[in-house]
């Protein structure tokens, strides 16, 4: 069971669970009136800006803001699982500009592709959703092609239906990506933590993955999010999330392992590719409480070309000893709620995404 499944078991239980669940509140950062809040390292370093999204309260109503992406004509998309409005979408100033979907109760990851000069969006619903009573139930996950304004095009194929998984797996997908011959790459982050390959028509090819494997390299513990990575142009490769074993695997496009990079004490979402660098939200972390870890609600990490960290907004600075990178904390004072996503603007902008932020929209870091 992932993560993401023991956090929501433990916070469906009743008013004693949720003793918990750390309570952590969405402006927690004391700071004065003339000061402003910078987190991050180095050359990273951001300004916060929790007040970006100028929405008004209850009229676009927000559960979990899962991933964003920006289509052609600049503006910034968002998928959450609130059906009133899967989908919420945003100019860079935070003004909202539209709001449409109600068929996504798990929605969780958003990919955008362009194919002919036009926006397409690939839609996961993870099958994880709140009933009316808000308690956490499942039932099977889906992935939707859609149009940007969210005409369905076509639904990939479920696994068990094509013969791929036998009736004992689960089928609970996180998120997508989209090779550059429009290969079509699924994880299937809290089901089964197989990646699978599809045609750009929907085609079942292969899937890896899973767990068990003779070659544990192939194994993925929550496999939460995957991205291709263009940073080598002649030799594009997939960067899979092991998101319990706190780690990212790189595969090829077909599959063969390459290697692992390990982000210690970070239970990292997606990658999220900006020219050489690798962002990605950190939705649980580790933080000391006298000799023991505990569990926090995470930061923000930032990997160089080299696949080195070179910033943790939210958390404490990396140290390398030895080459070894150390374990990562969040930072003493939080200012995340389980960071999701990150998306990446052309000034190097940051807008992180929040699971379970108490409802509200995404953070703006502005980079200084």
């Amino acid at each position: 069971m992932s993560n993401r499944r023991n956090f929501i078991k433990k916070t469906t239980l009743g008013a004693a669970a949720l003793s918990t669940v750390p309570s952590f509140g969405f402006n927690i950062l004391k700071k004065t009136s003339m000061e402003e809040e910078l987190i991050g390292h180095g050359d990273f370093k951001y300004r916060v800006k929790k007040d970006w999204a100028k929405m008004t309260v209850g009229h676009n109503p927000i559960l979990n803001c899962h991933e964003m992406q920006m289509d052609s004509k600049g503006r910034l998309i968002m998928l959450g699982d609130h059906t009133a409005n899967n989908i919420l979408v945003f100019d860079k100033s935070g003004k909202l500009l539209d709001s449409w979907g109600t068929r996504y109760p798990g929605g969780h990851g958003l990919t955008l592709h362009s194919e002919g000069g036009d926006d397409m969006l690939y839609i996961v619903d993870c099958g994880w959703f709140q009933d009316r009573t808000g308690k956490w139930k499942k039932q099977a996950g889906a992935v939707s092609k859609t149009t940007i304004d969210g005409r369905l095009l076509f639904m990939l194929p479920d696994p068990h239906t094509i013969g791929e998984y036998t009736a004992d797996m689960e089928y609970l997908p996180t998120e997508t990506a989209v090779g550059p011959n429009g290969d079509i790459y699924v994880a299937d982050g809290y089901g089964s933590d197989y990646i699978l390959q599809f045609s750009p028509k929907g085609e079942f090819i292969r899937k890896w993955g899973g767990h068990n494997n003779t070659d544990e390299n192939y194994n993925i513990n929550n496999a939460h999010g995957v991205a291709v990575d263009y940073r080598n142009k002649e030799n594009p490769v997939l960067i899979v999330t092991s998101r319990a074993t706190c780690s990212f695997k790189f595969f090829t496009l077909e599959g063969k392992y390459i290697k692992t990079v390990p982000l210690p004490g970070a239970f990292i979402c997606r990658p999220v590719l900006d020219d050489d660098n690798i962002y990605a939200g950190v939705c649980w972390s580790t933080t000391k409480e006298g000799k023991n870890y505990v569990r926090d609600t995470g930061f923000t990490t930032i990997l160089d070309g080299n696949n080195k960290v070179v910033s943790n907004p939210g958390g404490e600075a990396p140290e390398y000893k030895n080459g070894e990178l150390q374990q990562m904390f969040q930072a003493k004072n939080p200012t995340f709620n389980h960071g999701h996503d990150v998306f990446v603007d052309e000034d190097k902008n940051l807008y992180v995404c929040q699971w379970n932020a108490h409802h509200t929209p995404p953070v703006k870091l502005e980079r200084v």
